[in-house]
């Protein structure tokens, strides 16, 4: 089985990226530098002679490095049974090379472009799998506001509202995509991870960080979730579900919402398309 996960060169994304390659599992490091990456590839190889390890450039933040991306993986004619979206962006501002929010491009636009690119070959898996790394954070929303995935001239401040709304818009993506993929071998989770000392938090001001970090978990310890929703045998006739701690979790309202979750996919549909003039 060949797993695809983006933001694999730390924190959370490589903690799974090890803890699939400790299984034998085949593993796909997506991430945006080559530099950073090349030595955690040659760490995992030297703990795991026989595991089958690549790297994939990808930029979440660029919609040609994320069609280059694809392009590639879908030329090389390998398999690909499980995308796992994990990487994001925290207490950050500015746009995306595309004129996105940039924690909602990063965190939801970018990997929705990344997973419809990329359905073809999951469609083609025994077992496909989408695994979408949200959090409990999501909980922060009490409405939704539709001017988040809009294009926008300049950048604003993100910070934590910005940050919880993509978190919510995994959840939900997850959810259409079940909806829209009945009938298919694929199957998609959204999940929460636990509060994690991971570089996702890499933006905010290191007395603030290393503050936090006293009380988070390790990126072992909650990558532990989203390595179960990618590999769990119990969970292949699930799908759309959100989990939490290797379990079922109810989420909110909002994120339970099928007719929002349908209506953003197809707004976030039409909003890449206006990036890309077609």
């Amino acid at each position: 089985m060949r797993v695809l996960v983006t933001g694999a060169n730390s924190g959370l994304g490589r903690a799974s990226a090890q803890a699939l390659a400790a299984r034998g599992y085949a593993v796909i490091l997506a991430a945006r530098s080559d530099e950073r990456t090349r030595p955690v590839l040659d760490d995992l190889r030297r703990r795991y002679p026989s595991a089958d390890l690549d790297f994939l450039q990808l930029d979440l933040a660029s919609f040609a490095s994320i069609r280059a991306a694809a392009e590639h993986l879908l030329a090389s004619g390998r398999p690909l049974d499980v995308l796992m979206n994990n990487a994001g962006v925290a207490g950050t501002s500015g746009l995306t090379q595309d004129g996105f929010e940039i924690t909602i491009g990063t965190n939801y636009i970018g990997p929705f472009y990344l997973t419809s690119l990329l359905l073809p070959r999951l469609v083609d898996a025994p077992n496909g799998r989408i695994v979408n790394v949200a959090s409990v954070a999501h909980e922060r929303v009490k409405a939704f506001d539709w001017t988040w995935i809009d294009r926008r001239a300049t950048g604003a401040p993100s910070g934590f509202p910005m940050y919880a709304a993509s978190k919510l818009m995994n959840i939900l993506h997850a959810r259409e995509l079940a909806r829209r993929l009945a009938g298919s071998r694929v199957t998609t989770y959204a999940l929460h991870p636990g509060a994690v000392a991971s570089q996702i938090w890499r933006s905010l001001p290191w007395p603030v960080r290393r503050l936090m970090m006293l009380f988070m978990l390790s990126n072992e310890k909650g990558a532990r979730t989203q390595v179960w929703c990618a590999t769990a045998p119990d969970l292949a006739t699930s799908s759309g579900r959100y989990y939490y701690e290797c379990r079922e979790a109810r989420g909110t309202a909002l994120s339970r919402d099928e007719a929002l979750a349908a209506e953003l996919y197809d707004r976030t549909a039409r909003a890449i398309a206006g990036a890309l003039g077609s």
